[in-house]
C-alpha cells in the first residue's frame, strides 16, 4: 500500500511541475502572455496567428499610469471580432509582475 502512494504522490508532483513549467512558459515573455490571454478568451485563430504591434499611441499617452503599473499597450493587426458587440479586441496592456507578464484588453480608448 506503500508503494501505490507513493507512486500516486510522484504523479501529483510531476503533474503539478508540470502545470507550473507551462504557466511560465505561457507568460515568460509579453508577447506569449497577450497571446495566452487571447487564447482563453476564446479566440485561438486570432492568438496564433494576429501579430502584435507596439501601441505607440496609448503608451505614449498613458506613459505616467504605465510606468507606475509596471505596463506597456499592444495592438493585433489583425484582432478577434467580439461576438456579441461585433467590436475588435485590438488593445491589450500587459504587466510585469516580477519575471512574469500578465495581459489584459485595454479597449479603444
Amino acid at each position: 500500500m506503500a508503494f501505490i502512494k507513493k507512486i500516486f504522490l510522484k504523479k501529483r508532483i510531476i503533474l503539478f511541475i508540470s502545470v507550473a513549467v507551462l504557466f511560465l512558459l505561457l507568460h515568460s515573455t509579453p508577447n506569449t502572455a497577450l497571446r495566452t490571454k487571447v487564447f482563453f478568451m476564446g479566440y485561438p485563430k486570432a492568438a496564433l496567428t494576429s501579430p502584435i504591434i507596439d501601441d505607440v499611441y496609448h503608451n505614449e499617452v498613458d506613459k505616467d499610469q504605465f510606468a507606475e503599473m509596471n505596463a506597456k499597450a499592444y495592438t493585433l493587426t489583425k484582432p478577434p471580432i467580439e461576438k456579441a458587440t461585433q467590436g475588435e479586441l485590438r488593445n491589450y496592456v500587459v504587466k510585469r509582475l516580477g519575471f512574469i507578464y500578465f495581459a489584459e484588453y485595454y479597449g479603444e480608448g
